[in-house]
């Protein structure tokens, strides 16, 4: 651990001095000691550094696999404070090829996260991201808050590096919106933070917005006066970078490959110029197997690119579809609370309904308001019964509802739902009748919660559908074998009826959810 540890100071040192080189091979050297000891936090954390480094040298598509590594591994470890600093270097990735709205998707996904974990020091670096992405969508009010909020983060926890970059973005911001004088103040407030650090990148950037400020305000010495800083600080800047940047050199070592062989072949040549007939057709042969090689070599070197590409393309769009997973399963937990919010405060209400029904069965009421409060009564335990199984209707989407089998009376049920909704009849001025076969058991075992459900829905539709009509409800059995009933339920009516298409359409709805986990729900034991 000490060893790698140690490589991991060493590669942010030369990071800092822009020792790139050094820095991307301490990082590799580093993730060797990780992988043997099979250390996946540390692997996650080595891959976000070194697309890090990919990223400052323009090797953005290694970058973007070195990414896609870390998102990977962190996500398996379950490491959502290292998550989140990927997912804002992959936001600062984007931005920089203009994909604007994938970046503020990654910078806003980073800083809920880091929110989870409350590990509110590190979104002012997020916030300072989605400001510069704001700045270039020229949505400069957006960008004017996120400046704001970072530099309340910054100076809380004493970050002066960013509260730098912060107030000159901000000045930016300012000298956009028409306001020089804020403009200016904030930016030479980050400048002088900025050579406190010695932080070059931004005393360079301040220079240059402060050049464009004054020269707003037509006071064109000083512009002129830091734009010759800017541009001088800028060649400084850029010798540094070439000083370190080594560039990748494969294509190269193919050129210098071929190149040698060539010029071997050619004093092969002088050399047996007077040898036979059969010597030169040897060399001949030669030189075409040599050419088709390189040729060859070639052709390798480019497929292996076009692959490369290929693969940071696929890795990109599995990053997409995990991240529209992820809102997908917010978006069904947001449905299941909300379900079970409304299911809650419908059922207080209902509770003081048959409540106080019971009570007044309990008064001796008048012999013709007693069918009415069994009505009421029962119209109330199967609203409540109801919404009891609404709250289980993650379990109806995933086909895990069971049959709650219990003892209760059938026919007594049936005529329940007739009375339930006989006041419906009424007012169609529609008679339903009764038809429970002689013989018949009166007492079984199932689920009357979903027989009820299935009946209610149908006789509904009939009564909706019959005026000045007959109704009528009848139930018989089928089958019995080993104690085992089959019953077969009617609902017939003779009004205007559905379409055939309607039938099919409401018959869909209404047993959609029982039909998946009630298959058998005919058959009662």
């Amino acid at each position: 651990m000490l060893r790698l540890q140690n490589r991991l100071d060493q590669a942010t040192l030369d990071n800092d001095r822009g020792n790139y080189y050094n820095a991307k091979d301490n990082l590799d050297k580093a993730l060797a000691i990780a992988e043997k000891i099979d250390d996946k936090s540390s692997q996650g954390k080595i891959h976000t550094k070194i697309a890090k480094v990919q990223f400052l040298v323009n090797e953005k598509d290694q970058a973007n696999i070195s990414i896609s590594k870390a998102i990977q591994l962190q996500r398996d470890n379950n490491d959502y404070g290292n998550l989140a600093i990927t997912y804002n270097i992959k936001g600062v990735i984007h931005s920089t090829e203009r994909e604007y709205e994938n970046a503020l998707e990654y910078f806003n996904s980073a800083k809920n996260l880091f929110e989870q974990e409350n590990l509110e020091e590190y979104t002012s670096e997020v916030t300072l991201n989605e400001a510069k992405v704001f700045i270039l969508l020229k949505r400069y009010e957006e960008a004017k808050t996120k400046l704001e909020k970072t530099i309340i983060i910054a100076k809380k926890y004493d970050q002066n590096r960013r509260l730098s970059s912060a107030l000159i973005q901000s000045g930016k911001v300012y000298y956009a919106l028409k306001n020089p004088k804020m403009a200016l103040s904030q930016t030479e407030e980050g400048l002088a933070i900025a050579q406190s650090l010695k932080n070059i990148e931004n005393i360079n950037e301040a220079y240059l917005t402060l050049s464009d400020i004054h020269e707003k305000n037509e006071d064109y010495k000083n512009s002129h006066y830091y734009i010759k800083k800017h541009i001088h600080l800028s060649d400084s800047i850029l010798n540094i970078k070439r000083e370190n940047l080594v560039p990748g050199i494969s294509g190269q070592n193919i050129s210098n490959y071929n190149d040698a062989k060539n010029a071997q072949l050619k004093a092969q040549i002088d050399e047996v110029k007077a040898d036979s007939a059969f010597t030169r057709i040897t060399t001949i042969l030669s030189i075409a197997l040599i050419t088709i090689l390189s040729l060859l070599t070639l052709s390798l070197y480019k497929n292996n690119n076009i692959r490369l590409n290929t693969n940071t393309m696929l890795h990109k769009k599995n990053d997409e579809l995990i991240v529209a997973k992820e809102k997908a399963e917010l978006a069904s937990k947001t449905k299941a609370n909300f379900l079970s919010t409304v299911t809650h405060e419908l059922r207080t209400p209902l509770y003081a309904v048959t409540g106080l029904t019971n009570m007044l069965l309990d008064e001796e009421p008048k012999e013709h308001q007693i069918p009415h409060l069994k009505s009421l009564k029962f119209s109330g335990e199967y609203l409540l019964t109801f919404i009891n199984d609404i709250l289980q209707i993650n379990k109806i989407e995933a086909n895990k509802v069971e049959i709650d089998p219990e003892h209760f009376n059938l026919k007594n049920k049936l005529e329940n739902v007739i009375s339930a909704l006989s006041n419906s009849a009424k007012d169609q001025d529609t008679q339903i009748h009764f038809e429970y076969e002689n013989g018949l058991p009166e007492t079984f075992v199932g689920d009357q919660l979903k027989i009820s459900q299935i009946l209610i829905n149908l006789l509904g539709n009939a009564i909706k559908f019959t005026k000045d009509g007959d109704i009528w409800v009848r139930a018989y059995k089928v089958d019995l074998k080993d104690n085992m009933y089959s019953l077969r339920f009617e609902i017939e009516d003779n009004g205007i009826g559905i379409t055939k298409e309607n039938k099919i359409t409401c018959l869909r709805v209404s047993l959609k959810a029982l039909y998946k986990s009630t298959e058998n729900m005919a058959e009662l034991v």
